[in-house]
């Protein structure tokens, strides 16, 4: 068990089998020095130790934590180096620029969990606790710092240990800030475990004891659900979160779209798009993602970048009925004119936010809209044309985006004039009237 304040829980809890956690986001990259420190010790685990010392003596603040974060991380490409994490935060905190902080704390006793170092872990908790005192908001906020970052690392049992010190806070505090910061943490994290249902419980409890359960309770009850396949379930949360007063906006929406795209119910989504635009709800990029995302066909055609269509008309015709009736929902929506900015000087498509299906989507809309655009007398005649897509510098995965890629080629099979910027390349430019004569 975790910690010293364990109460036993009246409720039972229904222990289905485990489901895989969400996609989390992407790692920053992990620097140069500190691939090098790790590959170093790949190489000689015996020197662990000593290569740690080395490391913590020639590394900034920046490159030491970023090293950690790494290792710390359930989505951590070194997975099979993680056992570095505790002796290398333990040299950490022996440096003067180290700063204590009950998050990064959390963090370790996360990965101690996972790993099996039961006694480790307690024994970071119990030093926390008595470094903590009696502040209740620090220790509920360790506390709800741990139980998220055990509920990324799929780590079930630690979920339902946490969930019982924070039960018992709950039920001793007279704060409601305390309370509901207590509710929020387990029932999202309940939720990334797979245990929707549960989660679902306490906001009932949360009513009961005169709290009101904010839009995030109801999005997370939601998400989970969906992410299980308790599609039934996830409607019902939906209607009695309007009940509550709480709008259906475009990020529940989008949940609810990766969720079915998650089970290749791609009717059900095809019936969620129209129904957004019924209610006046916007698509967003995510939008685009979470359904492109979900189309195998597209996701196929993208694999050869030398045989992909150049033209809407063209995909369609490759498409099978729903995903045809996907794209033919999206491309109605306003997602490429806000993603396009337009004036005398530049008109610039960004494709940052974008994955590989939403940017092809996009770049088949966008060569139509600017063949009506320059050619229209109500749109001004900009200087120059540029697409942004990055350059992937800021991916986990090193060298050239799968966007920019997929961009380059259709830029190279349609004969375009635009080119890599000289100065940025991660973007592609031409004049406009150049790119004019090519479209038009």
């Amino acid at each position: 068990m975790l910690g010293h304040l364990q109460v036993s829980r009246t409720q039972s809890w229904n222990h289905r089998p485990p489901f895989p956690p969400p996609p989390l986001l992407a790692l920053c990259s992990l620097s140069k020095q500190g691939q090098q420190f790790l590959s170093s010790v790949a190489r000689d685990p015996t020197a662990s130790n000593r290569l740690i010392s080395k490391f913590i003596a020639s590394s900034p603040k920046s490159i030491a934590l970023n090293t950690l974060a790494h290792l710390l991380s359930p989505t951590t490409t070194h997975p099979h180096l993680s056992s570095l994490a505790l002796p290398l935060y333990s040299r950490i905190t022996e440096l003067s620029w180290f700063s204590w902080n009950p998050k990064l704390i959390a963090e370790v006793i996360a990965l101690l969990y996972k790993q099996g170092q039961l006694k480790e872990a307690e024994t970071l908790v119990s030093e926390t606790l008595i470094k903590l005192g009696s502040r209740e908001r620090d220790i509920v906020s360790f506390y709800c710092n741990l139980i998220d970052s055990l509920s990324k690392h799929s780590s079930n049992q630690g979920v339902f240990d946490v969930i019982s010190p924070l039960s018992q806070i709950v039920s001793e505090s007279s704060s409601v800030y305390v309370k509901e910061r207590a509710y929020e943490s387990m029932i999202s994290s309940l939720c990334t475990v797979g245990r929707p249902l549960e989660a679902e419980n306490l906001i009932e409890e949360m009513k009961v004891m005169g709290l009101k359960p904010s839009v995030f309770e109801f999005k997370s009850v939601v998400h989970g659900c969906g992410r299980v396949g308790l599609f039934e379930d996830m409607l019902r949360i939906l209607l009695q979160m309007e009940n509550e007063g709480f709008e259906q906006d475009t990020v529940v929406s989008n949940m609810v779209l990766s969720s079915y795209g998650a089970y290749n119910k791609q009717s059900e989504m095809v019936s969620w798009l129209q129904r957004m635009k019924d209610s006046s709800i916007p698509f967003s990029i995510r939008t685009y993602n979470s359904v492109l995302n979900s189309c195998p066909m597209i996701m196929s055609i993208l694999k050869d970048l030398k045989t992909f269509p150049l033209t809407i008309d063209e995909l369609m015709e490759n498409l099978k009925r729903d995903e045809a009736m996907l794209v033919k929902e999206l491309i109605g929506s306003t997602v490429l004119a806000e993603a396009m900015g337009w004036d005398s000087s530049e008109g610039k498509l960004d494709l940052h936010g974008m994955h590989l299906g939403s940017a092809y989507l996009i770049m088949l809309q966008w060569r139509e809209e600017m063949k009506y655009r320059l050619n229209a007398g109500e749109y001004v005649m900009p200087v120059e044309i540029t697409v942004v897509c990055g350059s992937g510098k800021h991916s986990v995965v090193r060298g050239e985006s799968p966007v920019k890629r997929m961009v380059r080629e259709m830029m190279t099979r349609t004969r375009s004039p635009m080119r890599i910027d000289r100065k940025n390349i991660g973007c592609f430019v031409a004049k406009a009237k150049v790119v004019k004569n090519w479209l038009c």
